[in-house]
């Protein structure tokens, strides 16, 4: 099975083609300072030229769909479904976070991938649930006898934060191994059920800044 994934919810804009046999075909990520929206299609395009393969031959398209920027999110979403529509393929839809705590899985230790959401607020997933919230809110819920590893934007950061509440016990995944990547969002879509195209919805978490105003 031949999948192309699209990742637009943070600063990293990454796009990837994946076998689910032979793994990564081609891949490329880019820190974007703007919008995502004139980078995605062009970084997709190159994909297939160097790959030599035609988007003709993608069996499905799987997208991550926050929690992230709002305008990202949007971006990522709206171009997959339109090529989903468009070749008449199956969609997948990743939470960002499940990608960010894949990309520690390897570690003994929890988990807890965090997305900085700006004047030291994340968005974090720990025990299973989604949040958004001050970090030092969740911090003040763990136990500061045991050890996270803590991956993503939000850990590199707010790293003098985490150091400063938890010590030695905050493990924190390296920055070059802390954005996600397009081809970790395919191999999770391959254990993940379509979704329905014309409702699946963005996972913000939080409100906009319009809507909180509102």
């Amino acid at each position: 099975m031949l999948l192309l994934g699209i990742d637009t919810s943070t600063k990293i804009c990454t796009c990837s083609i994946y076998d689910s046999e032979a793994g990564v075909i081609a891949e490329t990520s880019l820190s974007v300072k703007k919008n995502h929206s004139n980078i995605v299609m062009p970084i997709v395009d190159n994909l297939f030229k160097i790959s030599d393969l035609n988007i003709k031959d993608i069996d499905k398209i799987a997208v991550a769909i926050g929690p992230g920027s709002f305008t990202g999110v949007r971006i990522a979403l709206g171009i997959a479904k339109g090529l989903a529509m468009a070749l008449n393929k199956g969609l997948v839809a990743v939470n960002e976070l499940d990608i960010l705590e894949a990309m520690a899985s390897d570690n003994e230790n929890e988990i807890i991938p965090l997305i900085d959401a700006r004047k030291e607020r994340v968005y974090y997933k720990y025990q299973g649930k989604c949040q958004d919230d001050y970090l030092i809110n969740l911090l003040s819920s763990l136990d500061k006898n045991k050890k996270y590893v803590f991956v993503g934007d939000g850990a590199i950061n707010y790293a003098d934060i985490l150091k400063e509440n938890l010590g030695e016990n905050a493990i924190i995944v390296p920055r070059y191994n802390s954005f996600p990547r397009a081809s970790v969002l395919c191999e999770l879509s391959l254990n993940r059920e379509d979704a329905n195209i014309y409702t699946v919805e963005p996972e913000y978490i939080s409100k906009s800044r319009a809507e909180k105003n509102f």
